[in-house]
């Protein structure tokens, strides 16, 4: 079993043929999929979604990229909207200086909102950070000193020092296509070196189909693509990995229902 712990499938990429993504993904044994909410005005369709599919969980928050564009998203209304059974995460939120489609005082002050309600939750913040490195290791410092929450530095593609502040602050590592690209080496010397308890794998789909889907849509099924290449580089059997992960998620994000576990 394999779980692709972070897509985006209520993305009009998905709207004609969402349930026959699904039923690809379960023939190619991904037992559950956490499909992510990127804008508070789209959650309720991110939940419905969730909800329409077994072994299927979703996030609440706010993507950088919108932390200027949307309802400020407060803490205590995250914490609200995170009460359903479906929802198991916060997020994703965090830093994206790249495109600067948000300004930076915007995107941190989403981040730091998005750390409180974690923390008030005790559910795991989901951390999108991108040409952000020093920003965000001084913000989940700084969050951390206040009080303890738990996370993940999804699609991670950051430096080395992210990768050390997130572990050290006891938060996992989550691998997506990038690590099958050619020029992605950083990528891959991460995946090598995190602990192998602290690894999750995604899709982020429909963006970053791996080796050798590139050019295709992304979707759940092909995170075999990248369980298996991030396998090979740590050099161990699939099936270990595949449980290894899957454990991995369902310890941090423990809101969830293991398939076949009652």
């Amino acid at each position: 079993m394999l779980v692709d712990s972070h897509c985006h499938l209520n993305f009009p990429d998905f709207a004609g043929d969402l349930d026959l993504a699904v039923a690809r993904a379960r023939e190619r044994g991904v037992g559950c999929i956490q499909t992510i909410c990127t804008r508070l005005d789209e959650f309720d369709e991110v939940r419905a979604i969730a909800e329409r599919y077994d072994d299927m969980y979703c996030s609440v928050g706010v993507h950088p990229h919108e932390a200027d564009a949307q309802p400020a998203a407060d803490a205590e209304t995250l914490a609200e909207l995170a009460r359903g059974p479906k929802v198991i995460g916060i997020g994703e939120t965090g830093l994206d200086y790249h495109y600067e489609n948000s300004p930076r005082r915007a995107q941190q002050e989403s981040f730091r909102a998005h750390i409180r309600a974690a923390r008030t939750t005790g559910l795991p913040l989901i951390v999108h950070t991108r040409a952000a490195d020093d920003d965000t290791i001084a913000i989940l410092e700084e969050e951390a000193g206040r009080g303890a929450f738990r996370g993940v530095i999804h699609c991670f593609s950051a430096g080395p020092e992210v990768a050390e502040c997130a572990l050290r602050l006891g938060m996992s590592l989550s691998f997506s296509g990038i690590a099958t690209f050619r020029n992605a080496e950083a990528v891959r010397d991460a995946a090598r070196r995190a602990p192998a308890d602290r690894i999750l794998v995604e899709t982020d789909a429909p963006f970053l189909a791996p080796v050798p889907m590139r050019g295709k849509r992304n979707e759940p099924a092909f995170v075999e693509h990248t369980a298996r290449a991030v396998a090979a580089l740590r050099g161990a059997g699939e099936e270990a990995f595949a449980r290894q992960t899957t454990d991995n998620f369902f310890r941090l994000f423990d809101k969830a229902a293991r398939p076949g576990a009652g």
